[in-house]
């Protein structure tokens, strides 16, 4: 199979032609509630005599994601929409949706709403969000995803990429992308988009790419030699992961992943409680536990590895799992919606383990009792 090919029904997946035919109609289900992509390249990285094989479990359907849990939108993204294709949650900072495609669709995508038929948050004319951050002078810093940016036609990005430059008052781009590990051949085999990093990402105004990585099995050679063009290009490479429940819930992979990227000169940025996004129950490591294995995970690391921290993006802003005793757990406000209201904060509650949001020690009906029997 070809990299370049990309597969959207797992008809096209003759791995799973082995499975039984009841097995193979619950995926089928799945697909039809939330799509289904991948392409040739990531399929490859795929062994499929390994039935916990992370890759597999990332990129391919499983019955589980029809569990009722969670919510389409659950960090309340849409509460800060402020035109097409454009949110405002932090004052310096606005994000960009500019693409409702992917090189691979993760299954524990909490956008994955973007994907249905009747979404119409994602923008192919971004004019009135550049309208928007012109207007608005304290936004210093934008965002731009989706879906994933290196979707779409080198020649469509740099227009945005141009367009962004010429606001005086964006200092800083960035690209969120798991384009690097879903197919490294985007970079690899065009020029012309290294071309444009390197005219744009400029001394005192960066571009950064977010690049996100959930296994080392991910860094191949291919990746490792597009992240090295991409910083040849003068653009700085950060790495971001949710935590998955059989992907990287394990100090030990988060170790290998965090050392193997910053060796490259990939800084670790942060790592994500995985959100309470429908379909999302079985990938969902409770907070508890998830900050107990990053704290193991950086006792291996170095320094630079050791500035990545594990956080929640919730719908009041981004909040640090801080710390835990053996009676309380703690949190911190690291960038609030509101700062007037939540900055700095510190937040402390008595230990639970079913916790898998803050809501749920804040609310008397936590969203961890629905999920309960999700991995007994």
């Amino acid at each position: 199979m070809s990299h370049k090919k990309y597969i959207t029904n797992i008809d096209q997946i003759p791995e799973l032609n082995r499975l039984e035919e009841h097995h193979r109609q619950k995926l089928k289900a799945v697909q039809k509630r939330y799509a289904f992509r991948s392409n040739g390249y990531y399929q490859s990285l795929i062994d499929w005599n390994d039935p916990k094989d992370p890759i597999r479990r990332i990129v391919i359907p499983s019955a589980d994601e029809l569990q009722p849990w969670g919510e389409l939108d659950a960090s309340g993204e849409s509460l800060y929409s402020k035109a097409p294709g454009l949110e405002h949650k932090y004052p310096d900072t606005a994000v960009l949706l500019v693409s409702d495609v992917c090189g691979a669709l993760c299954r524990f995508c909490f956008r994955k709403r973007l994907f249905m038929d009747d979404n119409q948050e994602v923008a192919r004319d971004v004019s009135a969000g550049l309208a928007y951050i012109r207007k608005h002078t304290e936004i210093n810093n934008v965002l731009v995803t989706g879906g994933d940016p290196l979707l779409l036609s080198t020649r469509k990005l740099t227009e945005i990429i141009e367009q962004l430059r010429a606001i005086e008052h964006v200092r800083i781009i960035r690209i969120g992308s798991k384009m690097p590990a879903f197919n490294p051949f985007r970079i690899l085999d065009d020029p012309e988009l290294l071309e444009m990093f390197k005219a744009h990402s400029q001394p005192n105004r960066r571009i950064y790419l977010m690049a996100q990585f959930n296994h080392p099995r991910e860094l191949t050679s291919e990746a490792r030699r597009a992240l090295d063009l991409v910083l040849q290009s003068g653009v700085t490479v950060m790495h971001q992961t949710p935590m998955i429940r059989g992907v990287n819930d394990s100090a030990e992979v988060l170790t290998e992943l965090f050392n193997e990227l910053s060796y490259m000169g990939v800084a670790p940025y942060y790592v994500f409680q995985c959100r309470p996004t429908e379909g999302n129950a079985a990938y969902t490591v409770p907070i508890e536990e998830g900050y107990a294995i990053f704290a193991k995970a950086h006792q291996n690391c170095s320094g630079l590895a050791r500035r990545c921290r594990y956080t929640l993006s919730h719908a009041t802003g981004k909040i640090e799992v801080a710390g835990l005793t053996d009676d309380q757990v703690f949190f911190r406000y690291h960038r609030p919606a509101d700062p007037q209201q939540n900055l700095g904060e510190l937040l402390a509650f008595p230990r639970n383990p079913e916790a898998f949001w803050l809501d749920d020690y804040t609310d008397p009906q936590p969203l961890a009792s629905n999920q309960k029997s999700a991995f007994c």
